[in-house]
């Protein structure tokens, strides 16, 4: 049985009108009830206890911090999904991996799907996999690890950690992908640090930023 004990606290509310709801998910919680009563707790129902009206759009991984989006009505529900499947929304993600980066910045286009026998985990698979494409950029180096900003232009399950453990530099703090000194950090270095969408209403660019933890 997974041992989820999420934190606790306010919700931390980043923006909000009568369409968007913005919240900073925090680390180590669920975006979505698991099953079971012991993973009942989560982001969503969090934020549905304040805001009844609140409906789903995305998810982060339980261990991954930052901002998601949810809609306040089905009609926003709806013009968000259609951004999400169409890849027109902007994600910014920043994350400390291990060793030093030597590029400023690079592409990674790798095929991921499922590693069925050992789920939830993902794999590069040339044949059946499906398209991923990561860009990122180097912020600093700092004690032999690399701060970088990650910008997936799509949005597989774990993408953003299988391609950063491909290219030699796993993320820190990361059980499912990292070994040794890279994953003994007391959480997974990974924030989704900006999204950007665009308002239903008028169709507006607004982008939400959450400050980095770590």
């Amino acid at each position: 049985m997974l041992k989820y004990c999420p934190p606790d606290g306010l919700l931390d509310i980043l923006f909000q009108d009568h369409a968007l709801l913005f919240v900073n998910k925090p680390a180590g919680v669920l975006s979505v009830p698991g099953r079971g009563a012991h993973l009942a707790d989560c982001l969503l129902s969090r934020v549905r206890a304040a805001f009844p009206q609140a409906l789903l759009v995305h998810r982060l991984d339980m261990d991954t911090s930052g901002v998601m989006v949810f809609a306040m009505s089905p009609q926003a529900q709806h013009h968000l999904g259609h951004q999400f499947e169409a890849r027109k929304v902007k994600k910014a993600y920043a994350a400390r991996v291990w060793g030093e980066v030597t590029e400023p910045k690079g592409q990674i286009n790798l095929p991921l799907i499922v590693d069925r026998p050992n789920r939830p985990l993902q794999k590069v698979d040339w044949d059946t996999g499906k398209p991923a494409r990561t860009e990122w950029y180097r912020m600093r180096i700092e004690d032999a690890t690399t701060r970088v900003r990650l910008m997936p232009r799509t949005g597989r399950s774990h993408q953003l950690r299988v391609h950063m453990r491909e290219i030699g530099h796993p993320i820190l703090g990361d059980t499912l992908y990292a070994n040794g000194s890279a994953h003994s950090y007391d959480r997974l270095m990974l924030h989704a640090e900006a999204l950007r969408v665009n308002h239903p209403d008028g169709g507006r660019d607004i982008t939400v930023k959450a400050r980095v933890p770590f």
